[in-house]
């Protein structure tokens, strides 16, 4: 019974310092930059400058459907599968458009890389592209994405931003920060594309 005890306390420890080390590496990760430019309590709008981003298009219409098999192609070419076989670090956040005809998922390229300096991907429905420099609202939410919470905060970011007569345009999009294997501290968001004309 005491070694029954030792283990379980041995696995829990262990189980502590892994999720700890996550957030830690979670934190050192570098994150899409953007300027908060107005908030409010329960969202905020924030510029973002035009980004690179690697992008796969899917027939998926979920969260589900999409989220693993995106993944795989997208880490696929950052791992290496390209023609250089170059390893490009993983940054935050990994983007969703999931809608009923034509959704995507992609990753933002770090710091340094455009069009001309990415290597091509082995993928060809890997596709490399730059964004133009946009204006979103954001609103936040932490624990575990599904389809049910994107629904949620999608509709209350609807809500809040009708209220403020805050004119939105496009599909409402997903942003997620952490690796599933994170179970604390976890950071998920929706943002929206709106026409922002204040100073």
């Amino acid at each position: 019974m005491k070694i029954v005890i030792i283990v379980i306390i041995l696995l829990f420890t262990g189980f502590l310092i892994f999720q700890s080390y996550t957030s830690m590496a979670t934190q050192k990760t570098e994150i899409q930059k953007y300027t908060v430019v107005h908030s409010e309590k329960e969202f905020e709008i924030r510029f973002y400058p035009s980004a690179t981003l690697a992008t796969i298009c899917s027939s998926a219409k979920t969260y589900r459907e999409l989220s693993g098999p995106g993944f795989r192609r997208l880490a696929g070419y950052i791992f290496g599968g390209n023609v250089s076989g170059t390893k490009i670090s993983m940054t935050a956040p990994v983007q969703m458009n999931i809608n009923d005809t034509l959704s995507e998922m992609s990753f933002v390229m770090p710091f340094g890389y455009t069009l001309d300096n990415l290597p091509k991907p082995n993928d060809s429905n890997v596709i490399i592209h730059k964004t133009s420099d946009e204006y979103v609202a954001a609103i936040r939410f932490s624990g575990f994405a599904s389809d049910h919470e994107i629904r949620h905060h999608s509709e209350k970011l609807k809500t809040l931003l009708t209220a403020q007569g805050i004119i939105f345009t496009g599909n409402f999009r997903f942003l997620g920060y952490n690796p599933p294997w994170q179970l604390r501290g976890r950071r998920n968001e929706i943002i929206v594309s709106v026409i922002w004309g204040k100073n």
